[in-house]
C-alpha cells in the first residue's frame, strides 16, 4: 500500500500552477478529508466524490482517506479538482492504475451520479499543464473543444468517472451516459459594421483610423444621434487580426469568464459595459475566487463606455492603473489574481445632461453651472491618458455612403503598424501608444526640432502637461506612419496636437 498521486491545476488569474493530488489511507474511523488550503467549494468535493464513486460501482477504501493538495500554501478554488481527488483515492488500492494517473492531469467537476460536469478555465489550465511538460489531460466532454486548442497535448474527453477509471485500467462496465452539456453563455458573435455605413463624418472616420493604427485611446463628445456608438462599434473591424498568442489569451479569458469556447477567434474583442456597471463588473473580482471583468475581456481589443459622464463616481478612475500597466491586479484575503488589460479605450459623452449644449438648432435647458459640472465629471488624470479627443456634430445629409470601407481602412492600419514595428524592432513595444515618453524624448528616433515648435510652445505655456506632450508625440508618429513619412513633419505634429486638444468634425 502506498500513496497514490495525480495532478490538477490551480488557477490564479490566467496563470496556472500544477497541484499534486496525493491520497493516503489509514486504519482509523472511516472519513474522507481534503487538506491543502481548499476553499469551501473544494472542501465539499469529498461528498461529491464519495457519492460519484458509489453510483459508478467504484469501491473506495472504507477507512480514513486523506487527500493532500500540494503545495499546501497555494490557495485552491472551485470544483475543478473533483476528478483528480476521485482518481487518486481510487488508486490507493489499485482500483485504477497508479502509474497511469501519475502521468495525467485531471480536470472536472463530478455530479453525484458520476457524470463529469464542465468547469471554467480549462483552456488556461491545459496551457499551464503543457508548459510543465505534461502530455495528457483528462477533461469533461463539454470542455473538449477548448482543451484541444492547446497544441502538443493529448486531450481525453470523458462523460463520466467510470469512463475515466476504465481508461486507467479499472475493470468496470462503462455505462452509456449522455454527456453534460455546457451551461455557459455563448461568446458574442455580432459582426462589426462597415465604415461605409458611417455617413457625413469624414474627420471622425480618419481619427478612428489614426486611433486604430497607433492603439490610441479615444474620447468622443457630441449630441445624441451624432454617431458615437456607430463609430466605436466599427473600431474592432479595422484593427489587425489577432495572432496566435493573442487569440489564445482572448479565448482563455472567455473561458475564465464562463463563456463557451469552441475555437480561436481572430477578431479583436469588443466590450461595452453599461455606464451603471459596478467596479467589480468593470475591473473584475469576487469574494471566493476572482473572475475577469470587462477590461480583461476587452484585452487585445476595444473597451467602449457610452455615456461616460453618467458613470458612478470613481468608476472610470479605476481604469487609470490598467491603462498604464496593461494589467489589473485583484487583491483579496488570501490570494491575488492578475489579469491582462491591454485594451484600447473609447469613451463617449454628451456635451450636457440634455445633450443639446452647443448644438446647432438645438435648445439646451441646462443651467451653465450644471453644464460645467457635467463636463468636469471626467477627471483630469483620466483625460491625460486619452490620446484623441474628438467633437462630433449631427449629420446634416443622409444620402450616399461613407468614403472608406472597413477593409480599406484595415489595410492602411496594418501598413502603418508594420512601419511602427520595424522602427521599434529591438524594443519591447510594437505600437506607438505603448512607447514610453522618456524614450521618445531621449533614445528613440527624434522628431525634428523644427516640427516640434507648436508642441514645445504649448508645453511652455502650460496648455498641456508633459504626459500630454508625450501622447502627442506618439500621435504624431502614428500620423507619420499612415502618411508613410520617415519622421513626423510639422503638419503631422500640428494634426496630433489638434486631435489631442479636441478637434471638431
Amino acid at each position: 500500500m502506498s500513496v497514490a498521486r495525480t495532478w490538477a491545476v490551480a488557477l490564479n488569474g490566467l496563470r496556472g500552477a500544477l497541484v499534486e493530488v496525493e491520497a493516503d489511507v489509514t486504519s482509523h474511523t472511516p472519513e474522507f478529508r481534503i487538506i491543502g488550503l481548499p476553499d469551501k467549494t473544494l472542501g465539499e468535493a469529498a461528498r461529491r466524490v464519495v457519492s460519484a464513486c458509489e453510483n459508478s460501482a467504484l469501491a473506495l477504501p472504507r477507512r480514513r482517506i486523506t487527500v493532500n493538495l500540494s503545495p499546501a500554501a497555494l490557495p485552491k478554488h472551485g470544483s475543478g479538482f473533483d476528478l483528480g481527488v476521485a482518481v487518486s483515492a481510487l488508486a490507493i488500492e489499485r482500483v485504477v492504475e497508479p502509474a497511469s494517473i501519475a502521468r495525467t492531469v485531471h480536470l472536472g467537476e463530478l455530479g453525484l451520479d458520476g457524470r463529469l460536469r464542465p468547469v471554467p478555465g480549462v483552456l488556461p489550465a491545459v496551457r499551464a499543464a503543457a508548459a510543465r511538460g505534461f502530455e495528457r489531460v483528462v477533461v469533461p466532454h463539454a470542455n473538449r473543444a477548448e482543451a484541444e486548442l492547446v497544441p502538443g497535448v493529448e486531450v481525453v474527453a470523458a462523460a463520466s468517472l467510470a469512463e475515466v477509471a476504465a481508461r486507467h485500467g479499472a475493470e468496470i462496465d462503462v455505462p452509456d451516459v449522455v454527456p453534460v452539456r455546457p451551461d455557459r453563455r455563448p461568446a458574442g458573435t455580432d459582426e462589426p459594421g462597415d465604415l461605409r455605413e458611417v455617413v457625413g463624418q469624414r474627420e471622425a472616420v480618419e481619427s478612428l483610423i489614426v486611433a486604430a493604427a497607433g492603439g490610441h485611446h479615444l474620447l468622443m463628445t457630441g449630441p445624441p444621434g451624432a454617431g458615437k456608438t456607430m463609430l466605436a462599434s466599427r473600431l474592432p473591424g479595422i484593427l489587425p487580426p489577432l495572432d496566435d498568442d493573442a487569440a489564445l489569451e482572448v479565448a482563455a479569458l472567455r473561458s475564465l469568464a464562463g463563456e463557451e469556447v469552441d475555437g480561436l477567434s481572430r477578431r479583436p474583442p469588443f466590450e461595452a459595459p453599461h455606464h451603471s456597471a459596478t467596479p467589480a463588473a468593470l475591473v473584475g473580482g469576487g469574494s471566493r475566487s476572482a473572475r475577469p471583468g470587462a477590461i480583461s475581456r476587452a484585452s487585445r481589443g476595444v473597451l467602449f463606455i457610452d455615456e461616460a459622464n453618467e458613470a458612478r463616481s470613481g468608476l472610470l478612475d479605476a481604469l487609470r492603473q490598467p491603462l498604464e500597466l496593461g494589467r489589473i491586479d485583484i487583491h483579496r484575503a488570501g490570494f491575488t489574481a492578475s489579469y491582462p488589460a491591454r485594451f484600447q479605450l473609447v469613451l463617449a459623452t454628451n456635451p450636457c445632461p440634455c445633450g443639446e449644449f452647443g448644438v446647432r438648432g438645438g435648445t439646451c435647458l441646462c443651467a451653465p453651472s450644471v453644464v460645467r459640472a457635467y463636463q468636469r465629471r471626467l477627471s483630469g488624470p483620466l483625460l491625460d491618458r486619452i490620446d484623441i479627443e474628438l467633437h462630433l456634430t449631427r449629420v446634416t445629409a443622409a444620402s450616399g455612403s461613407g468614403d472608406v470601407s472597413s477593409a480599406a481602412a484595415r489595410e492602411r492600419v496594418v501598413a502603418a503598424r508594420d512601419r511602427a514595428a520595424r522602427r521599434l524592432r529591438g524594443t519591447p513595444w510594437r505600437v506607438n501608444a505603448d512607447v514610453p515618453g522618456a524614450w521618445l524624448r531621449g533614445d528613440g528616433p527624434a522628431v525634428p526640432t523644427s516640427a516640434r515648435g507648436s508642441l514645445d510652445a504649448a508645453l511652455r505655456r502650460g496648455a498641456i502637461t508633459l504626459r500630454a506632450y508625450d501622447r502627442i508625440l506618439r500621435l504624431a508618429w502614428t500620423i507619420a506612419d499612415l502618411a508613410e513619412h520617415d519622421v513626423p513633419s510639422a503638419a503631422d505634429v500640428g494634426r496630433a496636437l489638434y486631435l489631442k486638444r479636441g478637434g471638431e468634425s
